[in-house]
């Protein structure tokens, strides 16, 4: 009898919230379509770019003093058919900024690993994609230090995004 009672209570509730005058729209179909726009359109947006964690941590640690290495930097302007390689060697370079920060004990170390992290769950199985005629490997990159490296980093994601 009290789980009887539980769904009354809750159908009343609910029976009560529509009537309202917030859900007033909700009656009618114009309403209901106005609200499904609504909710779908956040959603849309949040996913445009999944890198945006990413990009969040290239903020925090791009004025990092700790961080002092020479990495292989693709260039941002790479062709459209090697963005996945390009994405492939700075997140492979991240590595590299890894040990460096485990060795001199970095502020930054957590964001350097987070970003890795990200890096790996967004490229899932991209990172072993395979390598185009047309495309640079990443040790054939000019070594740059890390502010460039970060520099160029947040151009190919930002171009990514787009």
């Amino acid at each position: 009898q009290k789980t009887h009672l539980k769904s009354v209570c809750l159908q009343y509730l609910l029976c009560r919230l529509l009537n309202s005058h917030c859900f007033c729209l909700l009656k009618n179909g114009m309403g209901l379509i106005i609200f499904f726009l609504c909710a779908y359109v956040p959603k849309t947006e949040a996913d445009d770019c999944r890198w945006a964690e990413v990009l969040k941590d290239l903020e925090r640690i791009k004025t990092s003093k700790d961080i002092d290495v020479s990495l292989y930097t693709a260039n941002a302007d790479e062709d459209e058919e090697c963005q996945e390689l390009v994405m492939r060697c700075f997140f492979l370079e991240t590595q590299v900024i890894i040990q460096e920060c485990r060795i001199k004990n970095c502020s930054k170390t957590q964001d350097v690993w987070n970003i890795w992290k990200n890096g790996n769950e967004s490229l899932g199985k991209k990172l072993s994609s395979t390598k185009s005629e047309k495309c640079k490997e990443c040790e054939e990159y000019e070594e740059k230090n890390f502010t460039e490296f970060v520099q160029n980093f947040v151009k190919v994601i930002q171009r990514d995004c787009k």
